[in-house]
């Protein structure tokens, strides 16, 4: 995407200045695009999931990595936006989110999947690739569908090419090897529910606050995080 496709235009921080409850439906259909070494990937995003941090919207967002305040992981949440948090998730899958909200507020929305719609090749040897096993030997995976390749969140930042903590904090709106591009109108068939494999109330119908196009293949099965369904049951 060496030009602007129609109707999409590069994303500016003024756009993503709002809170990322606001925000997170405007990312849908929007194309994030990474050019590296190895050659360019683009992903049509599909599904996402808003996090608010520690005093930001009306109500508290237990599910936030920034519900306590400002750490040295959650730092780029309360950068200005426009930036990728980019954090790792259970030792292994880098995961990327963008930062949303005023520079000092903390906030960001997880890219949960998305369509790769440019250099799926090369999407393809990064979602294939593993460590060696006990005698040395690199084996690849066996072959991904397209749909999964950038469907769920940790799939999404290694087909991207994102990865902690080298690109925590890049700037995705000034025109760099990292570009965020938003549709110039909001995607049709969005729908809304409780976030994926969210512990407690945070991933049940009272935060719902995952945004996905309705019956796109490459969004996320669902799933209930560890106690969300009996905190749904007793709220």
């Amino acid at each position: 995407m060496t030009s602007v496709a129609d109707g999409l235009h590069l994303a500016t921080r003024d756009e993503l200045s709002g809170l990322p409850l606001a925000v997170a439906p405007h990312l849908l259909g929007a194309i994030l695009r990474v050019d590296t070494p190895e050659g360019a990937v683009a992903i049509r995003i599909t599904e996402v999931e808003a996090y608010h941090g520690r005093g930001t919207g009306e109500i508290p967002d237990p599910g936030s990595h920034a519900r306590m305040g400002r750490t040295d992981r959650n730092a780029t949440m309360w950068g200005e936006p426009g930036h990728l948090y980019v954090y790792l998730s259970h030792g292994i899958h880098s995961c990327v989110n963008v930062v949303c909200g005023p520079e000092g507020i903390a906030g960001g929305v997880l890219l949960r999947a998305g369509e790769v719609i440019e250099g799926a090749d090369v999407a393809r040897r990064r979602r294939q690739q593993r460590k060696p096993g006990a005698d040395g030997v690199v084996r690849c995976a066996p072959s991904i569908a397209d749909r999964d390749l950038a469907r769920g969140p940790g799939r999404f930042g290694q087909a991207i090419g994102l990865r902690h903590p080298a690109d925590d904090g890049v700037d995705a709106v000034s025109g760099g090897p990292v570009s965020l591009y938003l549709r110039d109108d909001l995607a049709p068939g969005i729908s809304t529910g409780p976030r994926v494999g969210v512990a407690g109330v945070a991933g049940t119908g009272a935060y719902p606050w995952r945004f996905f196009l309705a019956g796109d293949p490459t969004v996320s099965v669902f799933r209930a995080g560890r106690g969300a369904v009996e905190a749904a049951a007793t709220g």
